[in-house]
């Protein structure tokens, strides 16, 4: 059974956490594969959207295999295997959890995100959890560090008082927490999360991808820089994209009062 499952249906990539049983922690071949399908997604230019979800009603993910990972991380153990000395390699830069696929990413939180879990889901761009899903940072109650982009991502994205109340105390945020704080845009029934996710993608896979892929880069390019340096990134992707025959079919198509149809070009 593959610890990481993978479709593409249409243009849309769906990448499932698949060790429900462990409630989808994380070891060295499941960030290994992870790594291998988010590369696969950014170098395929038919996928437009991807969504990642976990296998299972009661985890997302768990954050790292506590027995598998931890001892390597800390030293206590030295990687036996091909796949854990590619994880250490890998997990330098960041590994999954700071990954950039370069396509607009939907979380679809079936259950708990936790530690490394939580991490994945700050750096997707659309997040739809099911009512009992759970996010938390714990890793200071057992003396770690969330190395995954944490101390970065949620004082960025929810108020920073109550980031830094996360951080520190390592509690957990309810679903309906998450979504009063920005962390979630919304929540949905078990059984309409899928179904809730495919339909995002699929608006964002009709509209022009050069223009998609383009904003979403623009947003990520100029966050955190000063105001008139992110209005010159913002203005270089802009004209990139006014260039394209895309930009040409749109506004054709509009006053046509017909589908456009859009070649990425």
């Amino acid at each position: 059974m593959s610890v990481v499952t993978f479709e593409v249906r249409d243009s849309i990539a769906i990448v499932t956490m698949n060790r429900p049983a462990q409630r989808n922690a994380m070891d060295a071949e499941m960030a290994v594969a992870l790594i291998d399908r988010f590369e696969e997604i950014r170098t395929t230019p038919e996928i437009r959207v991807a969504i990642l979800t976990g296998a299972g009603t009661r985890a997302f993910c768990a954050g790292g295999d506590l027995n598998a990972v931890v001892p390597l991380l800390t030293g206590d153990r030295s990687p036996e295997t091909a796949v854990e000395h590619r994880w250490m390699a890998i997990r330098k830069s960041g590994g999954p959890f700071k990954t950039d696929i370069g396509k607009p990413f939907i979380a679809a939180i079936n259950g708990h995100a936790v530690a490394g879990g939580f991490e994945m889901v700050l750096n997707t761009d659309i997040r739809i959890a099911v009512p009992h899903a759970t996010f938390g940072i714990p890793e200071v109650k057992v003396g770690l560090f969330p190395g995954g982009g944490s101390t970065v991502r949620l004082r960025d994205q929810m108020p920073y008082a109550h980031a830094m109340y996360a951080l520190l105390t390592g509690e957990s945020l309810s679903a309906e927490t998450a979504l009063n704080y920005g962390i979630l845009n919304e929540i949905v029934a078990p059984d309409l999360l899928m179904e809730r996710a495919m339909e995002i993608a699929r608006r964002i896979a009709a509209n022009a991808p050069l223009a998609v892929q383009a904003v979403r880069d623009s947003v990520r390019a100029s966050h955190g820089v000063p105001e008139a340096q992110a209005l010159a990134i913002e203005a270089g992707y802009s004209a990139r994209v006014h260039a394209t025959q895309d930009a040409i079919e749109g506004p054709k198509a509009f006053l046509e009062k017909r589908t456009p149809n859009f070649q990425g070009q």
